[in-house]
């Protein structure tokens, strides 16, 4: 499968600004990083080989236990599968272990927070421009390859810097870069008729399996993943014990999420698993419930102010469960195929326990609510009463909060068991499973919860309390702030076409098809020179077709055109590069009206397609 990018979005948009140059861009790379990303690459490498080898002598003893009718033979065929079996566990367990251990990355800080799962970067090796471009250059362009050494030179470094980039805004200002550069390319470069012919190598996140293309979207997509993996580890570093770094992981999570989901709507066919359809979605679903997570955070933070509040405590309650519904959600994507075969265990296990913890606090925060209802706050609960779901889906409305004392102590009793049974499922799941039984904090913050669970159920507890115990109702899930998922700012920096001296300027006999955008094919000449000297100090964007020499045949030396080669600027803006149509199997999904220009897309000249940076 070709990794497709989907045909309605075009380039990098018009506002190509040199704002900053390649050294400063190249600050946002983590050299330290690279011998840890090439040490987990290589035992990720080992370990899939060993997999692949025991894969393999099942599948024969399988074959072979089938094929033979020998009792000795099917009995020793079926020692040798069992062991086979037991050797695959071990390993799966090992390679979900070693990218769990990576992943575990918790922000440096003395309070006690949920653990949250970031996504390691997807890692590549190195690439080879200079030959590919050279001769592109020299025999589509008509200018001597060897003249764009520096040029092809600050790509590479480019690209090397993209491989390890540091976790934070200037390691994302970097990957952005790159990012930009690959839609310069594109237009510039690839075309149905003729590209470079790299071969782009790119590890899977999840699995550590390799995976190549000769086409541009499978390294476009590759660098907008690792955008959206970049911003998970940048979240879960936040400290999420203060409004100011709540906020921040919050804002993080949902740019992950966008960036996860324009991966899925603009690109198709991925080569890798964590690419794919499903994966992405279920990503996108981890990230937007990691954000309402942290929203749940910062709004315990400001209720704890008020501790009294019958409503904070009621509001909590139905944050809480909405959280829960969301690692629910989850927790079932995870846990379906094809995403349960190569998805950590340890994600899964911690979407469960979470699910379990935050539906344990619902019940807690509404004990609590039910332990403030004094008569100042009677007025407060009856405006709460959709707070309870209806038993079954025939009833309409579900239970009202009662306003009798003694029946808000049973009801709140009841809500209080329930945490307490929710909390020791939650600490049971954790236990089950090896890696995260690792993870201390965990265990620590369901631990701490369980505590104030039993001390307040002991203090409503009472020694004559004969009566009939009361089944506690579901707690309606509801936020006041939905996470929103933010496509993530590709065109913050302004970045410039490293190779735009390759087409600047206009030369006789190019064909001058469109000023600021409006095609004048069919325009007179004088309304082409009234239309120049009327612009100001803005400048003009013309997109030019320039005729080109072809190989020639060795019957006769006739010159053929080439394809749409640039925009050429006039004025004070940089030149950008005209939007070729992409391949065949490769292409962006916004809608762009056909123009006449042998079949080409008209340039984006809004720059808000959300793909252009």
């Amino acid at each position: 499968m070709i990794l497709e990018e989907r045909p309605d979005g075009q380039g990098t948009g018009e506002d190509s600004a040199r704002v900053q140059a390649a050294p400063s861009v190249l600050k946002g790379c983590d050299s330290l990083v690279q011998t840890q990303h090439g040490q987990l690459q290589s035992c990720r490498a080992h370990l899939h080989q060993q997999i692949s080898k025991e894969l393999r002598m099942r599948a024969g003893a399988e074959n072979l236990y089938r094929a033979t009718s020998n009792s000795w033979v099917r009995e020793t065929v079926a020692l040798e599968l069992s062991y086979v079996n037991s050797n695959l566990q071990l390993l799966k367990e090992e390679l979900a272990g070693l990218g769990s251990s990576v992943d575990m990355d918790q922000p440096e800080s003395e309070s006690v927070t949920v653990p949250m799962i970031p996504l390691g970067l997807k890692e590549t090796k190195e690439l080879d421009w200079a030959t590919a471009l050279k001769e592109l250059i020299t025999e589509h362009f008509g200018e001597d390859g060897a003249s764009y050494e520096t040029e092809i030179q600050e790509l590479e470094d480019l690209r090397q810097a993209t491989r390890t980039p540091s976790r934070d805004e200037v390691g994302l200002e970097l990957l952005a870069a790159y990012y930009s550069q690959l839609c310069f390319l594109e237009a510039r470069f690839f075309s149905p008729a003729r590209s470079p012919g790299l071969l782009f190598h790119w590890y899977d996140s999840l699995t550590g399996v390799p995976a190549q293309q000769r086409a541009l979207a499978f390294e476009k997509g590759s660098v907008l993943f690792n955008i959206g993996a970049l911003h998970t580890q940048i979240g879960a570093r936040q400290n999420r014990s203060c409004a100011e770094g709540t906020s921040h992981a919050t804002e993080s999570f949902q740019r992950a999420a966008g960036a996860f989901r324009l991966l899925r709507e603009k690109f198709s066919h991925a080569p890798s698993p964590d690419m794919s359809a499903t994966s992405l979605s279920m990503l996108e679903q981890l990230m937007a419930a990691q954000a309402q997570e942290c929203i749940f955070k910062g709004l315990s933070l400001s209720a704890s102010a008020a501790p009294d509040s019958c409503q904070a405590q009621l509001h909590l309650a139905q944050e809480a469960a909405q959280v829960a519904t969301e690692y629910g959600l989850v927790h079932r994507a995870m846990s379906q195929p094809p995403v349960q075969d190569y998805v950590p265990a340890s994600w899964t296990t911690l979407a469960h326990v979470k699910a379990e913890h935050f539906r344990a606090l619902a019940h807690y925060h509404a004990a609590m609510a039910l332990c403030k209802g004094s008569s100042a706050a009677k007025g407060e609960l009856s405006k709460q009463e959709q707070i309870f779901q209806a038993p079954t889906s025939h009833e309409p409305r579900g239970p009202t909060l009662p306003q009798q004392p003694e029946a808000r102590r049973r009801l709140a009793k009841a809500h209080l068991k329930r945490a307490i049974l929710g909390q020791e499922e939650a600490l049971r799941l954790h236990a089950l499973c090896r890696v995260l039984r690792k993870v201390d904090l965990l265990h620590i913050v369901v631990t701490q919860a369980l505590r104030r669970s039993l001390a307040k159920y002991s203090e409503l507890e009472r020694e004559d309390d004969f009566f009939e115990a009361v089944e506690a109702p579901d707690i309606q899930p509801k936020t006041h702030q939905a996470p929103e998922v933010r496509t993530p700012s590709l065109s913050q920096m302004k970045v410039t076409d490293i190779f735009h001296r390759l087409a600047a300027g206009l030369k006789e006999g190019d064909y001058i098809v469109s000023v600021n955008g409006q095609p004048c094919k069919w325009w007179k000449h004088v309304e082409v020179v009234a239309q120049l000297r009327g612009m100001g100090e803005e400048g003009v964007n013309l997109q030019v077709v320039s005729l080109l020499p072809g190989p020639e045949p060795r019957s006769t030396g006739a010159r053929r055109p080439a394809l749409l080669r640039s925009h050429r600027e006039c004025g004070f803006e940089t030149p950008t590069p005209a939007r070729a149509r992409p391949w065949l199997v490769l292409g962006w999904s916004r809608k762009a009206k056909q123009g006449k220009m042998g079949g080409q897309p008209q340039p984006c000249t809004s720059g808000d397609c959300g793909t252009c940076p």
